[in-house]
């Protein structure tokens, strides 16, 4: 499959409002760690947490995700970013479902790593995936993350505490992959 052209940018406030609309269907936060209570999240919490991720308050380093003609879709960011370790956290969520299983996430993960590579020289990108989201951890193998192991009960969701796979890729791996 031929991944679709997307761009990455820096959050603004006008995003909420897509942001918001997407927490209320819960096939998109299905699997996202976020409060077993219908939304969420509220449009002033929203607003509130991207106006932390613009300020670089909350340590997240988190971009939109638009397709080739400027439309916003969904986000994807680093957290965690242990500089001594050189290692971080990848997330990503395209909210808006018309583009889900098009290579979007797959084109937004790639950007985003060439960027953390590059910018914070980081030698290690990570996740957590919940066991049974599987059409994640296939498109997670597909960018080229490699399982490394099971963490137990590690998320509460409504249904109890799951596993989650941890997954990685290196930036070597990541290069030599193209």
């Amino acid at each position: 499959m031929k991944l679709p052209n997307v761009k990455l940018r820096e959050l603004k406030l006008e995003d909420a409002e897509d942001r918001y609309k997407w927490c209320l269907d819960k096939e998109v936060t299905k699997y996202l760690n976020v409060l077993d209570t219908y939304p969420p999240f509220t449009m002033e919490e929203t607003k509130n947490w991207i106006q932390k991720c613009m300020d670089k308050s909350n340590g997240y380093e988190q971009k939109a995700i638009l397709t080739e003609d400027g439309k916003h879709i969904g986000w994807i960011d680093l957290k965690n970013i242990d500089r001594f370790n050189q290692h971080a956290e990848l997330g990503i969520t395209i909210g808006d479902r018309a583009f889900w299983r098009k290579g979007y996430g797959i084109a937004a993960m790639k950007k985003m790593l060439e960027w953390g590579f590059r910018e914070f020289h980081l030698h290690k990108v990570w996740l957590r995936v919940d066991m049974d989201n599987h059409r994640a951890i296939k498109s997670y193998k597909r960018s080229g993350f490699i399982e490394e192991g099971i963490l137990r009960e590690d998320r509460k969701r409504s249904d109890g505490f799951v596993d989650r796979l941890r997954m990685s890729i290196l930036q070597s791996e990541f290069f030599k992959g193209g």
